[in-house]
Parts: structure tokens; sequence; C-alpha cells
């Protein structure tokens, strides 16, 4: 009888060998870590639940609202450059490719500090909330990535499609928003949706424009919680935990549109 493994044993064993290092590590970890400072520092129970009920009416509120109306100007923003860049007039794709490159390259934070400063000082404006800086900005941020991710929606539908529409009779225009787009918009539902999860973080930069208490959202909620006499970084925590709230349902719904769009090309 040969002593050996067999493929499928030493595949077996490494599994097993992966598992035994794993429990190495957090056992590693339980009994390094200092339980005591963590409960006091980290998550003290008490602290937190001075956290409540404002970390949910305001920072949590105001993070969603800050998330929504910043994807729906990017939606409709990057809609728009999608189209511009499949667009059979070249200075119309020259200027969609200039503006998807240029907020691509450039951070978020120089974004939030050109619609909070540098606009209002060139263009002598000054706006009434600041709520309407933090949509544009998150907004036309968000369009430049959201427009790739439709473009490659509205490339991977099959061109008869469109030939097919234009020998009924419908016109381009009408064909696009009948038949391509909705189309389209099922095969990228899983990119939007990380897309979504991706500015809902972005939402943090908002305390670059200055906020007032009942602007704040979560991430600036957390920071200012820090100052209170014995907080330690569970203000943090509970931030964290909040933004999780948003980001793991969002996760579990691109996963879910994922599946869908794997078993619909199956058919």
């Amino acid at each position: 009888m040969s002593s050996k493994l067999s493929p499928r044993q030493k595949q077996k064993l490494f599994r097993y060998a992966q598992y035994a290092l794993l429990a190495v590590i957090a056992l590693a970890a339980i009994l390094l870590a200092d339980w005591k400072t963590l409960s006091q520092q980290v998550f003290n129970l008490d602290v937190a639940a001075q956290q409540f009920p404002d970390v949910i009416t305001v920072a949590l509120k105001n993070t969603l609202l800050y998330t929504t109306l910043g994807f729906a100007v990017g939606l409709s923003g990057g809609l728009l450059l999608a189209l511009m860049r499949i667009s059979s007039i070249a200075p119309y794709r020259w200027i969609a490719t200039l503006y998807v490159e240029l907020f691509r390259g450039i951070p978020a934070l120089l974004v939030f500090f050109a619609f909070g400063y540098g606009i209002p000082l060139a263009f002598k404006i000054r706006f009434v909330d600041n709520l309407i800086p933090v949509t544009l900005s998150l907004g036309m941020v968000s369009a430049a990535y959201i427009s790739e991710v439709l473009r490659a929606g509205l490339q991977a539908i099959p061109k008869g499609q469109m030939e097919a529409a234009r020998s009924l009779g419908m016109s381009h225009t009408r064909a696009m928003i009948s038949i391509i787009i909705p189309q389209a918009f099922r095969v990228v539902l899983p990119p939007l949706t990380n897309e979504v999860i991706l500015l809902t973080k972005d939402s943090s930069l908002v305390y670059l424009l200055g906020v007032t208490v009942s602007q704040y959202e979560l991430a600036k909620f957390g920071r200012e919680g820090l100052t209170a006499a014995n907080a330690g970084l569970t203000p943090l925590v509970v931030a964290g935990l909040c933004y999780l709230i948003i980001t793991v349902p969002l996760g579990q719904l691109s996963a879910y549109f994922e599946r869908r769009t794997q078993l619909a090309g199956r058919k």
C-alpha cells in the first residue's frame, strides 16, 4: 500500500491546516488583547448609549440624504455622459471623455473644495444651504464613474436590438429609451449598487464645507463624539456600525442582482 497522499487528500490536509492556522491566530488575539481597556475605550456601552437617538435621527438620516441626492445627480449625469461617449458626434465624445478623465483623476476632496469655496469665489455666488454644493460634489464625482458603468452596459446590448427596433419604425431616440437603456440597466445593476456604497462613504467629506450640528453625517458625528469626557473610540465604533446598516444590505442587494444577471445569461 502506497504511503503517498492522493491530490484530494493533500487538498483536504491543506484545508485543515488553514483552519488550524486561523484558529491559532484568533486564539492569540483573544488571549493577548487588553479586554479591560477595550471595554472602556472602544466598546463602552454607556458611551454608546449616549450617542442615541442623535446618531440615527441626525447623522444616519443626513448620510442617507446626501447619498440619495448625490446618486440622483450622478445617475442622471452618468447616463448623459454615457450616451455622449457612444455618440456619433465627435465633440460630444471629446467633452464626455474629458469630463470622465478629469473627475476620475482628481480626489473627491478637491471637488468638495472647488464647489464649497472655489466656485462661489470665482462667480460671486453664495449657496443658501450646504446641501447644494454637497449634492453637486458627490453627484459630479459619481457621474464620472457611473457613466463608465452605463457605457459598458449600453455597449453590451447586441446591435441587433437597435436594428430590430429601427426596422419596426422606431426612431433612434425612442429605441434607446424604450429598448436599449432598460436592458442596459438590468445588466449594470450590480456595479451601480457598488457605486452607491462608495458614494455613501464619500459623503464623509461633507465636513470640509463646514456643517452645523443638524447637518452632521456619520463620520463627522463620530469625530465630534470623541471630544466627550471618557468617550474613547466608542463614538467612532457606533458610527462605523451605522455605516454597516447602509452598506451591508446594499452589498447583499448587489449580490442578488449579480445572481439574477448570471441566471438570465444562462437562459
